[in-house]
Formats: C-alpha cells, sequence, structure tokens
C-alpha cells in the first residue's frame, strides 16, 4: 500500500491528471483480477504516466497486445525505465512474436538499468523462442536473481534445472 501511495504521489508531481482515488481505484481492480473494469479507469486517467503503465499492463492481461505495445512505448519515450510499462512492452511484443524487437527494447531498458527483472524475463522469452538457449538460460538466471519469488520462478527453476 505503501508502494501505490509513492506512485499516486509521484505521479502528482510529475503533473498527472489522474486523481489519486482514481488511480487506487484501478489498481484495486487490477489487483483483483478484473481488467475490463480497470480499462476505462485508466483511459479516464490518461495522459498521467503512471496511469499508461497500468493501462499498458492492463491491455497485456486483455491479450490486447498491440494496443499495450503503443501503451507501453509512450509510457518509455518519458521514462525509458519504468518497470511496469517495460514489462507490459516485453510481453506485447514476445506475445505478437515481435522476437527482434522484443530483444532490442528490452536489451535497451537493461543498458540504462540492470535491475529490471522483468526486462530479463521477456528478453529470455525471446530468446527461448529464437532458441537462442544460452542467452535464454542467462537472462532467466539473472530474473530469478532479482525476483526469486516472482510467479514465473517455479517453472524458471524447472526448466533451468532440465538443461544442466
Amino acid at each position: 500500500m505503501k508502494r501505490l501511495a509513492l506512485l499516486v504521489a509521484v505521479t502528482a508531481v510529475a503533473g498527472g491528471t489522474a486523481s489519486a482515488q482514481d488511480l487506487s481505484r484501478g489498481v484495486a481492480l487490477y489487483n483483483q483480477g478484473n481488467f475490463a473494469a480497470a480499462e476505462p479507469v485508466f483511459r479516464a486517467a490518461v495522459p498521467a504516466i503512471e496511469a499508461r503503465a497500468w493501462l499498458a499492463a492492463t491491455l497485456v492481461r486483455l491479450k490486447r497486445y498491440a494496443d499495450a505495445e503503443a501503451q507501453a512505448a509512450t509510457v518509455l519515450a518519458t521514462n525509458p525505465v519504468h518497470p511496469r510499462a517495460v514489462a507490459a512492452l516485453g510481453e506485447a511484443l514476445v506475445m505478437q512474436e515481435k522476437l527482434d524487437p522484443a530483444i532490442a527494447r528490452m536489451t535497451a531498458a537493461l543498458t540504462a538499468n540492470k535491475e529490471l527483472a522483468y526486462a530479463y524475463y521477456w528478453r529470455g522469452q525471446a530468446y527461448h523462442r529464437t532458441k537462442q538457449v544460452a542467452r535464454m538460460v542467462d537472462d532467466y538466471r539473472a530474473f530469478l536473481r532479482l525476483e526469486p519469488e516472482a510467479p514465473e520462478a517455479p517453472a524458471l527453476k524447472v526448466l533451468l534445472a532440465s538443461l544442466q
């Protein structure tokens, strides 16, 4: 909850138009898995960068990858290392089979910030799909180092163990 309050405060300081209450309501709907209800709340809060990042994540959950890609790209034009936008863009690109752009965009994000766990995860997914196993392994290990308790961690640990 402290993190949400901080995100809302940053949005307000950055000149975002989203009210704290609107952003909180959208985040609550997202966290409940009610993505269809969260989408219009976040859309109403755009152009606030934080609302747009949440919108990109929401659109990914709704499998509207092209729209998610566009929203995430807009956020990243302002803040190239926004963690939620990086993750949404990575997933949107990989799920659209835009693997070379996914690798390039995640690499660019990681060049700017080596702590973006989901940039490693989605670049690893792209490497996996392009059969670049050594690179995939490196990225999945980096992801697990940064996010050992992530929901994806158990499956990645099994995969990595099977490759040894």
